[in-house]
């Protein structure tokens, strides 16, 4: 059959299993949205800012486990796309994102909206193409999805002049199967691998396992646990890494890092083993690497080769995919028991109890971290949470704990602010059966709150909670403790939420006190599309323990004890 560049758009989109993309018009992508109205099998979510068609791919991506679509003009609507497309490289997220470009006659003119958008997002893409033969539109369709889903997940885009998308031709779907001799990602370990990491193992004394987002991406959780409960090893996460392993087992010790568990920040410069798997050693998990575990032997699992011995030098490092290596393993861990370490683990964690302002009577203050941690008892615990940036992801990863895979969905490595409400609405379109919050602070809400209109046209409910303590919330915090409380462009005028949720058509609370928080949830359950609460908690609040930039792991300013003077 014969089709026009724009449709053979649609159609591999169909055949790759394609039903929602988000997106805005404009010239030089117009006539594929002109074809959409021949696809209606694939709903069109229209954004209200190319940036939220990233973040709502992103989202969807990273609840559904399918690779997000989003799709933008040439120019200006290209470039809006950056930032969601560096966030979802950062955090391995497959969104495939299509840009319309100019005429293949006018590139490189300085034509009407003209942008080099494959040479910008080169280096925040898995792999990006300009399309300059209609014959190889179909293959490089099939190649982005492939790209985008397999190995470390990531985005990949493709821009399409607008002469391609008019062009005809005699339309075949390439069913051979993808070959890319350059892209070969790797699959299991080597003999001499496995038996050196379980050498290691069954040496330990005091073993600690790092898991992160890998885990969940490779669909290792089941392994994860077995290994941990057959040799008792304890199991700290990554930001990323929450729901890899649910957060009341016994053996979970906490996040790691910057904002983690002291628990879990002292076992790792205490441990004399780490198994990481699936994570990256970021510099907010490990802090000052001179002095990073500096007494623990290290086996690191990953798929991507580069992350090996990237920032820590490990002693057996194996590329693969970790839920293969992981069955691997498996057959070759013995049982142990490390009764003296994981109780050494429960006395710090009853120490940081003891400081924990959730045990705590505050009056009529009302904190963040109450907030988040209410949300976590009237919801049962079982809510899909998506987050911004900031204090409340932050309070979200310590006072929400996880039991299953992807219910935590938050910016890591880029921390973009803006990224939770559409990210959210991505995430309920993916499940639209989940309870879905996004968790978000009074900054990062307003640099995407224009996407309240896409929630109310689409009646998407998502139950989006803002923290709001009239601050630019983590900012103020590092003023406080580093720059002599000078709280410069940090305080931060916000109109009032509730009238223009309001004014979007969109039901709104204001909560003030505790008291009204299971109130809260009842009221945003009761309604039937996106629903809005504001709850206004005090303003210098704090997220404790934290770990300055550069530090030791284990020098962490802690909250004092009751009795004890802050620092």
């Amino acid at each position: 059959m014969k089709l026009s560049g724009a449709e053979i758009v649609l159609e591999c989109l169909k055949r790759e299993g394609v039903e929602v993309m988000f997106g805005y018009p404009g010239g030089a992508i117009l006539p594929t949205y002109d074809a959409m109205t021949k696809y209606p099998e694939i709903h069109h979510v229209l954004v209200r800012h190319e940036q939220g068609a990233a973040h709502m791919a992103d989202g969807y991506a990273r609840a559904s486990g399918k690779v997000g679509v989003a799709i933008a003009t040439s120019g200006p609507g290209a470039t809006n796309l950056v930032t969601g497309i560096a966030t979802a490289m950062m955090d391995s997220s497959p969104i495939v994102c299509i840009t319309g470009q100019v005429t293949r006659g006018a590139i490189g003119s300085d034509a009407f909206q003209e942008t080099d958008v494959t040479g910008v997002t080169l280096p925040i893409t898995k792999h990006n193409y300009l399309v300059m033969d209609i014959h190889e539109l179909p293959y490089i369709i099939r190649e982005a999805f492939y790209i985008a889903r397999s190995g470390r997940p990531g985005p990949v885009l493709i821009d399409i002049p607008k002469d391609i998308q008019t062009e005809k031709i005699e339309f075949v779907y390439p069913e051979d199967a993808i070959r890319l001799p350059g892209y070969q990602p790797p699959q299991t370990a080597s003999d001499k691998e496995i038996k050196a990491a379980l050498e290691l193992i069954h040496e330990a004394k005091r073993p600690i396992i790092l898991a992160g987002h890998g885990v969940m991406l490779s669909g290792a959780v089941q392994q994860l646990q077995e290994l941990a409960e057959r040799a008792q090893i304890p199991v700290a996460l990554t930001l990323l890494g929450k729901g890899a392993m649910p957060e009341n087992h016994p053996l979970t010790i906490g996040m790691m890092g910057m904002h983690g568990e002291a628990a879990s920040n002292l076992a790792i410069q205490e441990a004399d083993l780490l198994i990481a798997l699936g994570m990256r050693f970021d510099d907010r998990v490990t802090g000052n690497l001179k002095t990073y575990a500096r007494s623990a032997k290290k086996i690191h699992v990953d798929i991507d080769a580069s992350e090996i011995n990237k920032n820590v030098h490990v002693d057996v490092g194996i590329v693969g995919d970790l839920r293969a290596v992981m069955d691997q393993l498996l057959p070759g861990v013995k049982g142990a028991s490390h009764a003296e370490w994981l109780n050494r683990i429960r006395d710090w964690h009853e120490d940081a109890d003891e400081r924990d302002i959730i045990n705590r009577d505050t009056g009529d203050e009302l904190w963040g971290a109450q907030v988040i941690n209410d949300l976590w008892k009237f919801t049962g615990g079982n809510a899909i949470t998506v987050t911004d940036v900031g204090q409340h992801q932050m309070l979200e990863a310590q006072y929400y704990p996880h039991q299953r895979p992807a219910s935590m969905i938050t910016s890591g490595g880029l921390g973009t602010m803006g990224f939770g409400l559409p990210a959210a609405m991505g995430a309920k379109v993916a499940r639209p059966d989940e309870e879905i919050w996004a968790i978000v602070g009074d900054g990062g809400f307003q640099m995407t709150l224009c996407e309240l209109a896409t929630a109310k046209q689409e009646n998407i409910k998502v139950n989006i909670a803002i923290i709001n303590n009239n601050y630019l919330g983590m900012v103020r915090q590092w003023q406080e403790f580093f720059y002599e409380q000078r709280y410069h462009a940090t305080p931060m005028f916000s109109p009032d939420f509730v009238k223009l949720a309001e004014a979007y058509g969109i039901p709104a609370m204001r909560v003030e006190r505790r008291d009204q928080i299971e109130e809260s949830v009842a009221f945003a359950r009761s309604v039937e599309g996106p629903v809005l609460i504001e709850y206004a908690v005090e303003a210098e609040d704090i997220v404790y323990p934290m770990v300055p930039a550069g530090a030791d792991l284990d020098k962490m300013i802690r909250r004092p004890k009751p009795g004890e003077s802050a620092r």
